[in-house]
């Protein structure tokens, strides 16, 4: 098991780090993970600074979490009550999703993928593919490998070999041991999955970046993915409407409720605010509970400022007291002292503004960034 931390330096920067690997023989029980995750940050001295933990589908990740969330609550290390805590996999629910869709389509991907082993395999006939590919004018003379466990690899096998559907007949004609070449109605299914597919790998690469921000990302994602599978539900193919069927299931199963933590990090990016769930959630839900959920989502947006604001005020505190036992001590009858300007000072400064500053921020209208907006950097 890997346990990585990320956190926002005081720089404003994200970083990400490996803390420990841990080995974690079978079975994994979660009391198991939970005791060794614990281990870690405690280990490190962060566990007073934990607020989410992001793990893939498991029923033991599920255990370890409860675990976790219980012993954390108790000490009242937590955020929100705990209801931030814990997050899934965003990448993972994505490949539990696709894979549900390849496996319509099972049969073809492994035709495919034996082809591009057969091929890969030889260096004669890597040479012979190329010369092939280069007699019928197609650019590139690569087959890219697949990658079982990971579906953007899979997805990238079958848009490279695509291009080279009309290499492999001819390929078998030349080549007697080849056995496994796909029949020419099979690639105009992987064509129509891929076309599918093709916004499942662009969220993928979206949500997958360590070098940015992504939190405020997922929201917009995920109502793209809905919009896919909401406009193929009844398309006129048999096997894609059986497809799209079974990944809307899926996407159902993990993304059918209102996820707190994606919708307040969407609404601290300033250019998207309140609008983005107003927006995004009646495409995500029924109208009654899309105004729900935005209710829901303001109410923990509140109550979470109203927390970080009473910490950040205790804060205030002991950093004035610290600062009035340790400072040098003046002569109270100075001439230079004003006394009454002093404490009216501190009064209007303790004072709690009429407005706080997360109602001023949602007033405010949001950041507009021009014609490239993959250069924002919310951090920055």
């Amino acid at each position: 098991m890997v346990i990585t931390g990320h956190w926002i330096d005081l720089n404003w920067k994200l970083q990400k780090r490996v803390l420990n690997f841990v080995h974690m023989p079978p079975p994994r029980r979660g009391v198991e993970i939970a005791a060794s995750l614990f281990k870690c940050v405690k280990d490190w001295g962060i566990e007073q600074k934990i607020h989410t933990i992001s793990v893939d589908n498991a029923s033991a990740n599920d255990v370890a979490i409860r675990v976790l969330r219980d012993d954390f609550s108790r000490s009242k290390k937590l955020l929100g009550g705990g209801k931030l805590f814990h997050v899934r996999c965003c990448a993972h629910i994505l490949n539990l999703i696709v894979q549900v869709g390849l496996s319509e389509i099972a049969d073809i991907v492994n035709k495919i993928r034996d082809s591009v082993d057969f091929v890969n395999r030889s260096k004669t006939r890597l040479l012979l593919f190329a010369e092939i590919a280069q007699q019928r004018q197609i650019p590139g003379r690569k087959l890219l490998y697949d990658c079982r466990t990971r579906w953007n690899v899979t997805f990238e096998m079958l848009s490279c070999a695509m291009k080279f559907k009309d290499v492999f007949p001819r390929l078998q004609d030349r080549d007697p041991l080849y056995d496994s070449c796909p029949a020419y109605d099979y690639w105009e299914k992987v064509e129509k999955v891929c076309s599918v597919l093709e916004k499942f790998w662009a969220a993928t690469h979206v949500i997958s970046g360590s070098e940015y921000p992504t939190s405020n990302l997922f929201l917009q994602e995920i109502v793209k993915i809905k919009k896919v599978l909401d406009s193929r539900a009844n398309d006129e193919i048999d096997f894609i409407r059986a497809m799209i069927r079974k990944m809307k299931a899926k996407f159902d199963k993990y993304w059918g409720e209102c996820n707190l933590l994606m919708a307040i990090a969407a609404i601290l990016d300033p250019r998207q605010k309140m609008r983005v769930v107003e927006f995004a959630f009646p495409q995500m839900f029924p109208s009654f509970e899309a105004q729900e959920n935005i209710c829901s989502v303001k109410k923990a947006l509140f109550e979470l400022y109203d927390e970080y604001e009473d910490l950040n005020a205790t804060g205030n505190e002991n950093a004035v007291h610290s600062c009035a036992s340790k400072g040098p001590q003046k002569n109270a009858t100075s001439s230079f002292r004003w006394v009454d300007f002093d404490e009216y000072c501190d009064e209007m400064e303790t004072t709690k503004p009429q407005k706080s500053e997360l109602v001023d921020y949602l007033e405010k209208a949001r950041l507009k960034t021009g014609s490239n907006p993959n250069a924002y950097d919310c951090l920055e």
